[in-house]
């Protein structure tokens, strides 16, 4: 398989990169870490404005219809500046979960103000500590009522709605799981911000107390529907990943030259070599993989479930080294509130949690590739 990204979908890649050097700056994104703003309302507008948020929105529902390919690039570059929005949950979770199983009307309720930026979203699927499986989930819906906990929730407190895994059927299997539209702003609604490693993403604990619930897609198949949009999540968020983890990079090699000991270049050192080297293979392992995540997605391959688990594990293991190691790079200054090494460190580590753990991932790779080699 050859795969690379055509000449325009680069040309958009260097778009989004300039509007994001001069909107998402270190700077801007200091704002949001240490002021009271959960996001940055101001960059959030521009995306909006800029037609990132639409994409991969058809046309009919205000969006560009662009393909996934487009909204990879786009998401390599958030990662890059570390953009304090909600994208992710909005457009690599809400929006998938509206086009995989959205009734016609709800796809014209809620893809436009998705793509013009009027309407954030989010995905609750978690209830504490643990993977989020059919049996750990204890939400339910009767009668078109919601009671149960989600915690944590990525960008929950800062949503207008949320896509909800919620029980309706006896048992604790898959086929009792199913997908509900929650208006967060709504009665039986009780939201908390979550103090994470990242206040620039923040989560939120989510308490549902009888809250009105919308039926997306088809009862009993919620979990399925799950993990086909975690799929297609999993390869955009590896790209954003991807975009932190090579910018993490840079970091360290550009200190390891300007920075001088003993009369040379600290990056003239075996010891500082090694772990630019390192650094080096680890993210251009997961470029490698994330492209094939890229081809698979955008064709609709039957290899996607494998390509998504490959793309996540390994674009996950590079940016926390990159993250990391840029720190050790840049030595006692790598520690300093001043230096910007935190705010990588920072979002790599949430991101590695915010679709399932590493471990989660691993044993999926491992699973489907098992069935894969046994068919």
């Amino acid at each position: 398989m050859e795969f690379d990204f055509s000449a325009d979908q680069k040309q958009l890649k260097d778009q989004a990169r300039r509007f994001l050097e001069a909107k998402s700056s270190p700077k801007a994104v200091r704002a949001i870490l240490e002021g009271p703003e959960l996001y940055d309302g101001a960059l959030w507008q521009g995306l909006a404005e800029m037609g990132f948020m639409g994409t991969a929105i058809p046309e009919e529902y205000g969006g560009l219809g662009a393909s996934y390919l487009e909204l990879c690039v786009i998401a390599e570059e958030l990662g890059r500046a570390v953009a304090p929005v909600p994208f992710a949950s909005s457009i690599f979770l809400a929006a998938e979960f509206l086009l995989a199983a959205g009734s016609e009307a709800q796809k014209q309720a809620y893809l436009p103000k998705l793509a013009s930026g009027e309407t954030v979203g989010c995905f609750a699927l978690a209830e504490g500590v643990g993977a989020a499986t059919p049996k750990h989930i204890q939400a339910k819906v009767a009668g078109g009522k919601l009671s149960g906990t989600k915690l944590p929730v990525l960008d929950g407190d800062v949503a207008d709605f949320a896509i909800v895994a919620a029980k309706t059927g006896a048992g604790n299997d898959a086929r009792s799981i199913s997908l509900f539209i929650v208006d967060l702003k709504g009665a039986g609604v009780l939201r908390e911000t979550v103090e994470t490693i990242d206040p620039t993403r923040s989560q939120a604990k989510i308490s549902f107390s009888g809250a009105d619930a919308e039926l997306l897609g088809v009862e009993g198949e919620g979990w399925s529907i799950i993990e086909r949009v975690l799929d297609r999540a999993a390869v955009l968020t590896a790209f954003e990943q991807l975009g932190g983890a090579d910018r993490a990079l840079e970091m360290a090699r550009d200190y390891a030259l300007d920075r001088m000991a003993f009369g040379r270049p600290i990056g003239s050192f075996q010891a500082v070599k090694h772990m630019l080297a390192d650094m080096y293979v680890s993210a251009t392992l997961a470029r490698s993989n994330c492209y094939y995540g890229a081809w698979a997605l955008s064709t609709g391959s039957s290899e996607l479930p494998e390509a998504a688990a490959t793309a996540r594990v390994s674009a996950t293991q590079a940016y926390q080294h990159c993250a990391k190691n840029n720190i050790q790079v840049h030595g006692g200054m790598g520690f300093t509130w001043q230096f910007d090494c935190h705010l990588y460190y920072r979002r790599s580590n949430l991101l590695a949690l915010s679709l399932g753990s590493l471990s989660t991932w691993e044993d999926k790779l491992i699973e489907r590739l098992r069935a894969k080699n046994a068919a």
